[in-house]
């Protein structure tokens, strides 16, 4: 089978050795919305499509890392069952979490990419070796990313972000034969 995908090679250049994947959560991995029950319980919307990106990730070598501003149980279901362990909670202090998690995997910001939506991903996004917005994220975000995917958040753009990465590791093209 052979790839439908094609990136640019200077974003292909610049994801070569990434090693981990910060994935802020609303606007990126939902689609921004804030869903309150009637009970005040908040809910939240994910792309399947995104969640398989994740895991391909983690078979690929690429840490996903998560820092979000909000916590909620559906949140947290939802990436233990992607297996997903590098996560920062209620942080508003995103480049601190990020710099945690690199010291705790050994890395520097040059084997790190992001993808976020709004201001306060910016200090992670701007240290990156390659910086990726939705196109649905503000205007800022979009002008400092170097790659804005085609996705909306919440509608597929976290998993856009993760075949650009598995594309540049050499690995996309292998894994999709294991779906052939």
């Amino acid at each position: 089978m052979t790839p439908a995908l094609n990136f640019p090679p200077e974003l292909l250049l610049a994801a070569q050795g990434v090693k981990v994947a910060f994935f802020d959560v609303d606007g990126v991995l939902t689609d921004g919305g804030v869903y309150l029950s009637d009970g005040g319980e908040s809910l939240k919307r994910f792309h399947i499509l995104d969640g398989l990106g994740l895991k391909l990730l983690q078979r690929a070598g690429i840490t996903p890392a998560v820092i979000t501003g909000r916590d909620s149980t559906p949140l947290r279901a939802r990436l233990q069952a992607l297996g997903v362990t590098h996560v920062h909670y209620g942080t508003e202090l995103k480049r601190a979490a990020a710099e945690s998690t690199l010291r705790d995997l050994g890395l520097q910001w040059s084997q790190a990419a992001a993808i976020g939506d709004d201001w306060p991903d910016l200090p992670v996004l701007a240290r990156c070796a390659l910086a990726c917005a939705p196109s649905n994220a503000h205007a800022e975000v979009k002008a400092a990313a170097q790659y804005v995917t085609r996705a909306a958040g919440g509608q597929g753009a976290a998993r856009e972000f993760c075949d650009l990465l598995l594309v540049a590791a050499g690995r996309y093209a292998g894994l999709l034969e294991g779906y052939a």
